[in-house]
């Protein structure tokens, strides 16, 4: 008889390897020492995580609910704050005006399209704005909820902007402390194949680690899929050319200072700079395609946008770190008796977010289709890798989207995005359907799409792309324009009147810290 999946594990702590612990541990309740299952992660003491992925979605929200860490103990450990989409800027040079991607759907979404009807408006407001009251909340800094809404409820969707350090900490100590995961500081000296192929076991300097299901969270190492398996890396570097970033913490001028309501996100002329605020600080990047830029340059324009986004702070104090990555993703998740999760399973650039998400979901399909024993393990790492290779797929669409509808002709950087040979073919043919018929739920081909037809249409319209509608009938035209007529002044009504009860994100942080949400 094969053996039971008991004992899991995970190499590599951080962000990744404790999110992952706790998912599995708070599912399957590792809360005695004499429980037959046993979830266990090595973690080297002298291995510091990268630390700079400070973005969440929405989804943070049911994966902290599900391990058991309250919101307000979140918001105090982990210096954070909301994060309600992104904002970008110089993106496009059309207008000279910025657009948002934000998380809170069109009104109506479900059973109303707003794209035709908002195109014979839109030299008169933009897509966000006249769908979304998120458009106003931004320009506000204004939170999602009021401290008298429940903990992980809000009027707006939203996720969260954090300090990784402290984030990886908080989920280290729940982990341990309540979910009963066994936490080895240690280095791992050898891997221990047993006859079949598989890993057996984990030799480190002070004893033997055996297991059934082994996950490596070694990050860009990839210590037991990358170097172990040799499973090699799907390069994404023809679509996506960022390969490079410089990385900085900015003090407030003061901390009455108001922290962002979402990510700011503008465009250089190799690259893009993030700008998140949290509680204390704001954690700023460049990104930027070394091919097309020098390190030198990358931070002379990183300094600059610090210099012309804060006058108190003197640019020459701040110090940032280099960290390269390679755009791409392994050929296969999970071999063998081995499944990677986060950065040893892939990266591609921070635009979007989405690497936190996919510890999320990478965390949440190992706990819920966990593997009964070796031979069921075959199908579950079958289906595993189609649906993460579907879900990197899109990912690497929905990123280079951004980079095809410029108009900017300023660089080589956003010439050569343009260039037909460096877009996905189903990007390609996406783009061409939207020409005549706006992204809606027809889109949506899985249940589990990364980004939702809503994502794609704050994008393509946020940007100056027009979609070529052809002219209804009349009686339908004006059933319809009544339909959009209520949906625009429902937006209007309720951007109005969140704007009016809101607080802003300092006041709610501020009363956070001092009383709590009401747990639910």
């Amino acid at each position: 008889m094969q053996r039971q999946v008991n004992n899991i594990v995970i190499l590599g702590g951080g962000t990744a390897g404790w999110l992952t612990a706790s998912i599995i541990a708070a599912k399957h309740k590792i809360t005695s020492t004499d429980s037959a299952f046993n979830v266990t992660l090595i973690e080297s003491p002298n291995v510091n995580s990268i630390g700079v992925g400070e973005g969440t979605w929405p989804s943070m929200r049911v994966s902290l609910r599900r391990i058991g860490i309250k919101e307000t103990d979140f918001f105090r450990k982990c210096n954070a704050s909301f994060k309600q989409g992104t904002q970008f800027f110089d993106w496009t040079f059309k207008d000279k005006r910025s657009y948002i991607h934000p998380f809170t759907l069109p009104n109506n979404y479900a059973e109303t399209n707003l794209v035709e009807p908002w195109q014979e408006l839109s030299h008169e407001v933009t897509f966000a704005e006249a769908v979304c009251p998120q458009s106003k909340v931004f320009d506000k800094h204004l939170a999602p909820k009021q401290i008298s809404t429940p903990e992980y409820v809000g009027h707006l969707n939203y996720g969260y902007h954090l300090d990784a350090g402290k984030f990886a900490e908080l989920l280290r100590k729940h982990a341990t402390e309540t979910l009963g995961v066994c936490h080895l500081t240690d280095h791992v000296v050898t891997v221990n194949n047993n006859e079949e192929g598989d890993i057996k076991s984990l030799t480190t300097t002070t004893r033997e680690i055996e297991g059934e299901l082994f996950v490596d969270c070694s990050g860009m190492q990839s210590i037991l899929l990358g170097k172990h398996f040799k499973i090699p890396i799907t390069r994404k570097h023809k679509y996506l050319f960022n390969d490079s970033a410089l990385a900085a913490q900015v003090p407030y001028e003061d901390q009455n200072y108001e922290i962002e309501s979402c990510t700011l996100s503008t465009a250089q002329k190799a690259g893009w700079i993030w700008d998140i605020g949290l509680q204390s600080r704001r954690g700023t990047g460049y990104v930027y395609s070394s091919a097309h830029t020098t390190d030198e340059a990358a931070h002379d324009a990183l300094l600059a946008y610090i210099d012309g986004s804060s006058k108190a702070v003197n640019p020459s104090s701040i110090s940032a770190r280099k960290i390269t990555f390679e755009p791409g993703h392994r050929t296969a998740f999970w071999h063998r008796n081995c499944v990677a999760v986060g950065m040893a399973a892939g990266f591609i650039e921070p635009l979007e977010a989405s690497a936190l998400v996919l510890v999320e979901l990478a965390a949440s399909t190992i706990t819920d289709q966990l593997p009964y024993d070796r031979a069921h393990m075959e199908i579950v790492a079958k289906r595993f890798n189609k649906d993460f290779s579907r879900r990197w797929d899109s990912i690497v669409d929905f990123l280079k989207l951004h980079y095809v509808l410029t108009d900017r002709q300023d660089s080589a950087y956003w010439r050569d995005n343009k260039d037909a040979q460096t877009i996905p073919e189903s990007l390609a043919d996406s783009l061409a359907h939207w020409k005549y018929h706006p992204p809606w739920h027809h889109d949506n081909i899985y249940a589990s799409e990364m980004f939702p037809s809503a994502s794609y249409q704050y994008v393509l319209y946020g940007m100056g792309f027009k979609t070529h509608l052809e002219q209804s009938r009349e009686s339908s035209k004006l059933n319809s324009w009544e339909i959009a007529r209520q949906c625009f002044e429902n937006n209007l009504k309720q951007s109005k009147q969140l704007c009016a009860t809101l607080p802003t994100n300092r006041e709610l942080i501020s009363k956070i810290n001092t009383y709590g949400f009401q747990a639910v």
